[in-house]
């Protein structure tokens, strides 16, 4: 073998030699931590809350989640028919954006014991405030406001004004942070959810979670609730209203139907807004005392939930703490 032949050989095996030595580095440094990270499969979040059984609610097409919050069956929440979860959605109200809309308030400081004309906009895709919604329940919006310790519930009806200008008053009892949800169906998408932090500021003390109960009275009523929420589980849940130890069967009909229930997770404030089975004067849904709802939730834990239902001309609240663990007590 020539002189030339016997470097050119050595070369090739100083250039193979190489490549093994970085490729097994490259394989020690991905395990280690120091390569390039793995392609992520998408944003996760750890939970939601889905309430499947016949009564659909708030879905919408979020980032991926392990659980998320859906309500699929026939019959409509705020978003109708089709406006379901994928499993995969994220919770309804932790986000200020999502698909392209922004919940967009003027100021998000009120003032505690004292009306406060709280406006906002909704900023659309195209970044103009979105002035064109579908009309779900009676109303084009609908907003709750929740204080962060799930001890104040406020749902109202804000009125839409020019260049998509929305205009509340709010009267928050005490100071302390708050959290405020816009409900809404733009025309040409799935109805949406979007939630921002608002502030009542003074002095404040968080009060704790109200215990766990299955019964609430409200104006002279007595709301009691039955059934589980089960992670995992699609289950009834049935509200019986009585007054004066009388069922109430005259309930009336308050945004197209005899009940609205919204359940909030404990902590994290996952927001799902629900209507019960049947409408009125559908021939078949009783006007009370029971009004039932199916609920599955992803994980135990406590929930709030507010009841709205209207009798005598006037709508009532009963809110009741619920641990999710199975056991229906």
């Amino acid at each position: 073998m020539s002189a030339a032949t016997r470097t050119a050989v050595y070369a090739l095996g100083l250039g193979v030699a190489f490549a093994a030595a970085f490729g097994a580095g490259r394989a020690v440094g991905d395990a280690g931590g120091l390569g390039p990270a793995p392609a992520p499969t998408g944003h996760a979040a750890s939970g939601g809350m889905s309430m499947p059984g016949g009564v659909p609610g708030h879905g919408g097409a979020g980032d991926a989640a392990s659980e998320g919050m859906s309500m699929p069956g026939g019959v409509p929440g705020h978003g109708g028919a089709g406006h379901q979860a994928h499993e995969s959605a994220l919770p309804e109200g932790l986000q200020i954006s999502q698909d392209g809309y922004t919940l967009r308030p003027t100021t998000t400081t009120l003032e505690p014991g004292r009306a406060t004309e709280f406006t906002f906009r909704v900023i659309g895709p195209d970044g103009a405030p979105v002035t064109r919604y579908r009309t779900e329940h009676d109303k084009k919006l609908h907003f709750i406001l929740v204080s962060r310790d799930l001890t104040t519930f406020r749902h109202v009806h804000p009125a839409l004004g020019g260049s998509g200008l929305w205009s509340v008053r709010l009267t928050p009892p005490s100071a302390g942070p708050y959290r405020a949800f816009a409900d809404f169906a733009p025309e040409g998408h799935d109805p949406l959810t979007l939630g921002v932090d608002l502030q009542a500021p003074g002095g404040y003390t968080p009060r704790s979670l109200p215990a766990p109960s299955r019964t609430a009275t409200v104006d002279g009523y007595t709301v009691t609730l039955v059934g589980a929420l089960t992670p995992g589980r699609a289950a009834p849940l049935t509200a019986t209203v009585t007054r004066d130890g009388r069922p109430v069967t005259d309930l009336q009909p308050y945004l197209g139907a005899y009940g609205h229930l919204v359940a909030l997770r404990a902590g994290d404030l996952a927001y799902l807004h629900v209507h019960p089975q049947g409408a009125p004067g559908d021939g078949v849904t009783p006007a009370g005392p029971a009004i039932t709802f199916h609920a599955q939730v992803p994980s135990g834990g406590a929930y709030r939930l507010f009841l709205d239902f209207r009798h005598g001309g006037a709508v009532h609240t009963a809110a009741f703490t619920v641990t999710a663990d199975g056991s229906g007590g």
